[in-house]
């Protein structure tokens, strides 16, 4: 009971969070209001790459492991930091590292979920998650679609994330049992080794195609 009283700043940060993304339209030139695409394209970009589902989905079910009150906890926070991070991202506030910590988020999620590792206090596993959290909604803010709504994108994101989080909470159900602990624990490998993947992809990107080397070379040729 004590750890939970340290969180009430949380609300807080929530709430300003929220103000700055309804103001983030405002900051962006071409943002078209009412723009519905804004919210889909948001909704979808969580979904279109395993690194971030895994560290989601990895966030319900060591949420799932841990019970009450971390099976909330942890899910709320990630989004609410996400959310400053996509802020970030949107209005081109650059953080370092950001594919590198998000393959590390898998990675780092996915032994917590291997290891069931369950601390006494929250403060560690909500400020791990939090710092996750940034990284992934930097990495949404940045892309957000030209023409369409900063606000809508990001509310759409969020709602993304906490979709993933509540099917990790689902999956984790299974926990109550003998069978179920250990099939999250196997799922939690799973992740980790998908994370040590991420990982090494973010520290040793792919060189671009040499088509695309020459595509970008010609643009910069003059012309004749």
């Amino acid at each position: 009971m004590k750890t939970l009283k340290k969180f009430p700043h949380w609300r807080a940060s929530l709430a300003a969070a929220a103000l700055w993304l309804a103001l983030t339209p405002a900051a962006q030139a071409h943002i078209e209001r009412g723009e519905v695409g804004g919210f889909a394209s948001g909704f979808k970009h969580p979904w279109s790459g395993l690194d971030h589902i895994a560290a989601m989905v990895a966030v319900g079910l060591w949420g799932a492991q841990l019970g009450a009150p971390a099976i909330w906890l942890l899910p709320v926070t990630f989004p609410m930091v996400m959310a400053v991070g996509g802020f970030m991202g949107l209005v081109g506030i650059p953080l370092p590292g950001v594919e590198i910590g998000i393959g590390l988020s898998a990675f780092l999620l996915g032994i917590m979920v291997a290891g069931e590792v369950k601390p006494k206090n929250l403060v560690w596993p909500a400020t791990l998650v939090g710092v996750f959290g940034l990284f992934h909604g930097h990495a949404h803010g940045t892309e957000l679609p030209p023409g369409q709504s900063g606000l809508l994108y990001s509310i759409g994101f969020v709602v993304a994330t906490g979709t993933l989080h509540g099917c990790g909470i689902a999956i984790g159900v299974i926990h109550r049992w003998t069978t179920g602990r250990k099939l999250l624990r196997i799922a939690g490998v799973a992740i980790a080794l998908g994370g040590a993947y991420f990982l090494w992809m973010a520290v040793h990107p792919e060189p671009p195609a040499p088509a695309a080397m020459a595509a970008t070379g010609a643009g910069f040729m003059p012309g004749g």
